[in-house]
């Protein structure tokens, strides 16, 4: 049964970093487009897409959490913790929010980088045309 519980939640997080990944995939073309050389948009857009398929995914599958279910817990009463219906529930549930959260945070580093880099590209266009307006 914990077998089956690491493919589930796996694919589970595997199918939500790929329609995350394929949804943001446009606004990051268009916002590494306006930062880096178009040359190398793709590679680092394909890049990022990878990055938020390997921290969704690792974020979704939680092995701590799931080794409850073949090691047992600590303390006086130790035990193995049973998969029921209830459970499966909610590690499902818990994979798909750990996943949106990791991807979430790749996500927001992301943006707040990209948004200090179009600044900071912008300023140094602005910098250029007054030096090329004032000769």
């Amino acid at each position: 049964m914990f077998i089956t519980l690491l493919i589930v939640t796996f694919l589970i997080a595997a199918a939500v970093a790929v329609l995350v990944a394929r949804w943001f995939a446009s606004p990051i073309e268009r916002i590494l487009g306006q930062i880096v050389d178009p040359d190398i948009t793709f590679a680092w857009a394909k890049y990022l897409r990878f990055a938020v398929l390997v921290v969704g995914i690792s974020s979704g599958v939680r092995i701590f959490q799931l080794e409850r279910y073949i090691s047992p817990t600590y303390g006086p009463e130790s035990q193995i913790l049973e998969l029921t219906r209830d459970r499966w529930v909610l590690e499902i549930y818990r994979t798909v929010i750990g996943t949106l959260q990791g991807i979430a945070w790749v996500l927001l580093v992301f943006f707040v980088v990209g948004l200090l880099a179009f600044v900071v590209v912008r300023l140094g266009e602005s910098r250029i045309r007054r030096r090329s307006d004032a000769h």
